[in-house]
C-alpha cells in the first residue's frame, strides 16, 4: 500500500489545521442535538411538569448509548468505520428533524403521548452517539492527539453554543409557553441544519484531507480492516483478496481484553469522571438548587456556566506544562473530584447562587481538562488497529460512567416526595 504522499516517505502531509477544524465541527455535531434537548429543559419542564424530563430523558438516552456501543466495541475490528460514522450523523440529523416535526404536529401540547415520543427520539440520539463518538475517537486515536483534543473540544463546544443560544432565545422571546416553544423550534431547526452539515463534512471533506489519508494508509499497513472504505473515499488504493488476507495474518494485534488490562486505570478514570459529573449535571442543577434572585434563569445560568468552563477545560491541556500525563496523578485528581458531592449538597442547602455558580464552573473545568488529558495520554505505543480499539474501549467506559451517573442522580430526590 502506498502512502498518500506518493512514495514510502515518512514526511507527514500538510493539512493538520484544516483537519483540526473539521474534527472540531464533527465533535460539535456529535452532541449538538442532544445538548439542544438538554438546554431546552425549561420548555420540557413546562410541558411535562410531573415527569422529571431533565432526569428521565437522560436516563433513556444513556442505556441505549451504552448497549449499542458495547456491541460495536465487541465487533470493532471488523466494522466499516465510514459506514458507522455516516449512519450515526445521519441518525442525528433525522432525529433532530423528528423533534421539530413532533412539536409542530402536536402544536406544542404536552401529555404522555408526546413525552413518550420525545423519549423515543432521546433513545435514537443515544444510538447515534454510540456510533459516532466511539467511531470518531477510535478513528482519531491512530492519527494525532491534537485531533482527539479538537474533537473533544467540539463535544464541549456544542454545550457552550447551545447554552449561549438558549440564553439569547430566552431573552428574545417572551417568557411564556409560546415564547419557550419558539426558542425550542429555533433550536432544533439549527440543530437539524448543523447535523446535515456534519454528514456532508464526514462524507466528502474529511476523508480527502492529505493528513487523514496518510494516517489511514499507515493504519491499513499495520493491519487495520476498519479504514478501507474511508481510504477508497479518499482515493487511496487498498489491498484486496488474498493479498489483504496475507497482510492481516502477518499483522497481529492485542486483543480487547489485553488492551483493557494494560489501560484499566485510564478506563476507570473516565468512568469516575463522568459518574461524578452526571450525578450532578444536569438533573441536580435543574431541579435541586433552590430558588434565588435569578429566578427561572438560575438553572439556565448554571448549565451555561458548566458548558463554558467544560469547553475551556478542554483547551487547557494544550499548554504543555499544565497538562497532566502521570497515570497516578490522573487517578488521584479523578478521585479527589468526588469531594464535589458534599460541596454541592451543602452549597445548595446553605450557600447563595454565587457559590453555586463558582462550584458549577469548577465542575465543568475539571471535567473537560481531565477528559482530554486521559484521551490524549492513553493511546500511545500501539499500532493503528490497537489504538482504534483502545479509543473505542475508553469511550465505552466514559458512556458507562454517564449511565451510572444519571442513575445515581436520582438519589438527590430521596426525601423530597417526588
Amino acid at each position: 500500500m502506498q502512502s498518500p504522499d506518493g512514495g514510502g516517505a515518512r514526511t507527514r502531509p500538510k493539512g493538520k489545521y484544516a483537519a483540526m477544524v473539521v474534527c472540531w465541527l464533527l465533535g460539535n455535531g456529535c452532541l449538538f442535538s442532544w445538548n439542544s434537548m438538554l438546554t431546552i429543559e425549561d420548555y420540557y419542564a413546562y410541558l411535562f411538569p410531573d415527569y422529571h424530563p431533565s432526569r428521565v430523558l437522560t436516563l433513556v438516552y444513556q442505556p441505549f448509548a451504552l448497549i449499542t456501543l458495547a456491541i460495536l466495541v465487541y465487533h470493532e475490528a471488523k466494522i466499516n468505520t465510514r459506514r458507522r460514522n455516516l449512519f450515526g450523523y445521519t441518525l442525528f440529523f433525522i432525529s433532530s428533524l423528528l423533534v421539530l416535526v413532533l412539536d409542530l404536529a402536536t402544536s406544542g401540547k404536552g401529555g404522555i403521548g408526546t413525552f413518550i415520543g420525545i423519549c423515543v427520539i432521546s433513545a435514537a440520539f443515544g444510538v447515534a452517539d454510540a456510533h459516532v463518538q466511539g467511531g470518531m475517537i477510535g478513528d482519531l486515536s491512530f492519527m494525532l492527539s491534537d485531533f482527539v483534543q479538537s474533537f473533544a473540544a467540539g463535544l464541549a463546544a456544542s454545550g457552550a453554543l447551545t447554552s449561549g443560544l438558549r440564553l439569547i432565545t430566552r431573552a428574545a422571546f417572551e417568557d411564556s409557553k409560546d415564547g419557550l416553544r419558539k426558542g425550542a423550534i429555533l433550536f432544533f431547526a439549527i440543530s437539524s441544519f448543523f447535523e446535515l452539515l456534519c454528514v456532508l463534512l464526514y462524507a466528502f471533506v474529511f476523508p480527502k484531507l492529505p493528513i487523514v489519508k496518510y494516517y489511514r494508509s499507515k493504519a491499513a499497513s499495520e493491519g487495520s480492516k476498519t479504514v478501507s472504505a474511508d481510504l477508497a473515499a479518499g482515493g487511496i488504493q487498498v489491498l484486496q483478496g488474498a493479498e489483504a488476507e496475507d497482510e492481516s495474518k502477518r499483522m497481529k494485534r492485542l486483543s480487547n481484553k489485553e488492551l483493557l488490562m494494560q489501560n484499566i486505570d485510564y478506563a476507570l478514570d473516565l468512568f469516575c469522571i463522568y459518574v461524578l459529573t452526571l450525578s450532578i449535571f444536569p438533573g441536580f442543577l435543574s431541579e435541586d438548587t433552590g430558588s434565588h434572585s435569578l429566578g427561572s434563569w438560575y438553572a439556565l445560568v448554571l448549565i451555561s456556566m458548566y458548558n463554558v468552563w467544560d469547553l475551556i477545560g478542554r483547551y487547557v491541556p494544550l499548554i504543555k506544562f499544565i497538562k497532566l500525563e502521570s497515570r497516578k496523578g490522573l487517578m488521584v485528581a479523578t478521585l479527589c473530584r468526588f469531594l464535589l458531592i458534599p460541596a454541592f449538597y451543602f452549597t445548595a442547602k446553605y450557600g447563595d447562587q454565587g457559590w453555586m455558580i463558582m462550584l458549577t464552573s469548577f465542575l465543568g473545568l475539571s471535567n473537560g481538562y481531565l477528559t482530554v488529558c486521559v484521551l490524549t495520554s492513553a493511546p500511545k505505543g500501539y499500532k493503528g488497529p490497537e489504538k482504534n480499539a483502545l479509543g473505542n474501549l475508553l469511550v465505552l467506559f466514559l458512556i458507562g460512567g454517564l449511565f451510572a451517573g444519571v442513575t445515581l442522580d436520582w438519589l438527590w430526590l430521596i426525601g423530597k416526595g417526588w
